[in-house]
């Protein structure tokens, strides 16, 4: 924690609700790390048996007066939920316990805040804390319209009122536009990739899963890894190449989270684009969590919200290091094709059975012949090296040019296409 950090610790009291249904379950133990991720010194946690939620508190009257006992006996500066509160539910609450109360939603977004970077970064984490602001602007208890006010508590404080949630408008349009903008240059830069057949590579996952330190070990990129919730939010792509499928894009996201707020999904929109965009998906999972089948789900909900439910998938069980009696292994389904990968991206094992994975996912049909080309068609025989595809070259009798290449099917397509060659003639006429 920095010393930033340290100079806004508030002394916390956690509020954990064991809801009935199970979609409505929170992990305790991810709740107080979140609460550690956001700078908090939590003083205590209360848990909570919730039968039905209430209007007014979420919780019974009863259990809000034990809580403001012990916000008072330990000096308790803010008390957090690990639910959504409504806007009246929140200040309700904090009539009740004198104090500031702010709901998992609230927690995360200041998470978020807290680790944006880059402007894009930023501005999508002020749009979804000025709506998350905008649910529960009110008037003051001790501003001048109540001072002087009347029935319809007409004056200045009303005025004041309108005054605020007028420029949280304004200010959300602006963002709102800029974010178009990197919207549609996201999209540019996705149509020249599909213009030059680049296949783009997304990696998702729940947060903490280790996406960032697999992209660092893939691309050797120096993008920030650590081991705490939502370390990466800003996107970051890079160029790999791939023995087989060539060229890819590999774009490291944001980590979802059980019940990822919805300002954040839409704030974050063009950023998850880059997943929904994606040729293919590499599901980072904690194989060593103990939720790892509930943050599996999470992660496949969150996925089919942005549209990219039907894209397809290669899961990779990271942390095998942390597991007992676990090898790095690939296991596929009955038409043999890889479906899940076990590796540990801090150790490095497993790394070249990803790659092998990927290759099989992204290759598609592999072209290996040899060519038998006339001096007339040099151009495509410098082509055909500068791709890197030539494994050896020879003469025949005769002088013509014999090429030992390999390369994608639809690589050569395209460069027989540019050459204003049709693949099917080509092959007929120059494959020996």
């Amino acid at each position: 924690m920095t010393n930033l950090q340290k100079s806004f610790t508030e002394r916390t009291l956690l509020v954990h609700l064991e809801a009935v249904r199970s979609d409505e379950r929170e992990d305790p133990d991810e709740f107080m790390e979140l609460a550690s991720s956001a700078g908090a010194e939590v003083v205590a946690m209360v848990r909570v048996n919730r039968q039905q939620p209430t209007a007014r508190y979420l919780i019974g009257s009863g259990k809000v007066d034990e809580l403001a006992q012990q916000v008072v006996d330990q000096q308790i500066e803010l008390v957090i939920f690990n639910q959504s509160l409504t806007p009246s539910q929140e200040r309700n609450l904090e009539r009740a316990l004198e104090c500031r109360v702010l709901d998992r939603t609230g927690l995360i977004l200041d998470i978020f805040a807290q680790r944006a970077y880059t402007h894009e970064g930023k501005l999508q984490v002020e749009l979804a804390q000025l709506e998350h602001i905008s649910t529960r602007l009110i008037r003051s208890r001790t501003d001048l319209s109540r001072q002087q006010g009347g029935i319809g508590l007409r004056g200045p404080g009303e005025t004041q009122l309108e005054s605020d949630r007028r420029l949280l408008r304004i200010r959300m349009r602006q963002i709102r536009s800029r974010l178009e903008k990197v919207r549609n240059q996201r999209e540019q830069a996705r149509r020249g990739r599909r213009r030059a057949e680049v296949p783009a590579v997304s990696l998702v996952g729940y947060t903490n899963a280790g996406k960032s330190s697999l992209f660092n070990q893939l691309t050797t990129a120096q993008v920030y890894a650590a081991d705490q919730l939502f370390a990466t939010l800003d996107p970051t792509v890079r160029r790999l190449q791939l023995e087989d499928a060539g060229p890819v894009t590999l774009v490291d996201t944001v980590g979802f989270i059980r019940h990822l707020p919805h300002k954040l999904v839409e704030a974050f929109r063009a950023t998850l684009e880059e997943s929904a965009n994606a040729d293919l998906l590499l599901h980072v999972i904690d194989a060593a969590a103990e939720e790892r089948d509930q943050q599996v789900e999470q992660v496949e909900q969150v996925l089919r919200d942005i549209g990219a439910g039907d894209i397809r998938t290669l899961e990779v069980y990271n942390k095998i290091d942390l597991l007992e009696r676990v090898e790095p292994h690939v296991q596929r389904d009955a038409d043999g094709q890889p479906v899940r990968v076990w590796l540990s991206a801090a150790s490095g094992q497993g790394l070249d059975l990803l790659l092998q994975a990927m290759n099989e996912c992204l290759g598609g049909q592999l072209f290996q012949q040899r060519l038998r080309l006339p001096h007339s068609m040099a151009r495509l025989r410098a082509r055909l090296f500068e791709l890197d595809a030539v494994q050896a070259e020879s003469h025949d009798e005769q002088g013509a040019i014999l090429l030992d290449v390999r390369l994608q099917q639809i690589e050569l397509n395209r460069l027989l296409s540019r050459e204003g060659l049709n693949a099917e003639e080509f092959g007929r006429q120059y494959v020996i």
